[in-house]
């Protein structure tokens, strides 16, 4: 196991590189950049004085040298943990990324549990009971997930929270707990507010899980092994969780391990809907105003995210799976 882990590391690491110089150029591929745009409003102005703060940067980040040597200092900084600094906020990007990325995996954290608790009941469910009116009512519902925009549902839920439930929206927290330390006052607020975003979030995933769960079992239950522990005299629910269930999981598993970098990029239409302080937005914005550093440094995040799904993904398919081995 363990050299199963070093290897999948070492493949890792040239497919890190190759997508942060992918990424790096494809930042740099729009002409123009935050800063040239920067330097003409403020010649536009007359404000020449800037030019000096701007110079320090292009010097200290290597702005006016070629662009491999660009790349270079850019990934020599980021692997010693310096990710730059956001033309747009003005501020590192290390501390613009820590004030989003706690409440970011906290809500991505808390949506996943929602999906994976909801598609799992529900998909067994209407595996075992096929065509029965539980499983009708579930399909139905299913298909409507699938069908309603997030943010169309976004909407509506707002709208029920603030005339139903007469709770604030926008955001995860209320007014007066927005620039509040961290007590529990302020947690049981975040509780308060969170459900709204998790349902919007949790909702086309979990139809689309149920769906794929229940295909899978229903396949798995019709295979020989399966009527041979019937006939065995095993109970049902033996047959169900120890036998098919343990092997019908396994897409699931795989969608997992790809679903992991949504914890850093969320639903980013979502939380512009719903106003939510996470890394999305900050993602978006970062991509449209060029500010290279910042997006630079959440695509590297997400490759790495990637990867590390898929590696946690790959061991969680040989525990399920006895048919899969390290080597």
């Amino acid at each position: 196991m363990l050299t199963y882990l070093l290897r999948r590391v070492l493949y890792s690491i040239p497919l890190l590189i190759m997508v942060s110089i992918i990424g790096f150029l494809v930042i740099q591929l729009p002409p123009g950049d935050f800063l040239t745009i920067r330097i003409t409003e403020l010649e536009a102005r007359g404000d020449y004085s800037a030019r000096l703060y701007i110079d320090q940067l292009k010097a200290r980040y290597g702005l006016d040298k070629p662009i491999w040597l660009q790349y270079w200092i850019w990934i020599s900084n980021f692997v010693r943990g310096d990710f730059g600094y956001s033309f747009r906020y003005e501020r590192p990007v290390s501390e613009l990324v820590g004030e989003r990325i706690a409440l970011t995996v906290t809500l991505s954290v808390v949506t996943m549990i929602f999906t994976w608790v909801i598609a799992l009941a529900i998909g067994i469910y209407s595996a075992t009971h096929q065509y029965s009116i539980g499983d009708r009512i579930f399909t139905f519902l299913g298909f409507i997930g699938l069908s309603i925009p997030g943010f169309l549902l976004a909407l509506i839920l707002m709208f029920v929270a603030v005339f139903y439930f007469d709770q604030s929206v926008g955001g995860l927290f209320s007014p007066k707990y927005v620039d509040a330390p961290w007590n529990l006052a302020k947690i049981l607020d975040m509780l308060k507010h969170i459900w709204i975003p998790v349902i919007i979030i949790g909702m086309s995933g979990t139809a689309g899980l149920i769906r794929v769960m229940r295909g899978n079992l229903l396949d798995i239950l019709g295979q020989q092994y399966i009527l041979t522990a019937r006939a065995k005299g095993l109970k049902e629910r033996i047959v169900v969780f120890k036998h098919a269930v343990r092997v019908a999981i396994n897409p699931l598993i795989s969608m997992a391990g790809m679903s992991l970098p949504g914890i850093i990029s969320g639903e980013t239409l979502t939380s512009i809907v719903l106003n939510l302080p996470t890394t999305g937005p900050l993602f978006l914005t970062a991509l449209q105003t060029q500010d290279m550093f910042l997006a630079g440094t959440f695509l590297m995040f997400l490759a790495m995210m990637l990867v590390l799904g898929n590696l946690l993904a790959d061991f969680a398919l040989a525990w399920a799976d006895p048919r899969i081995r390290y080597d």
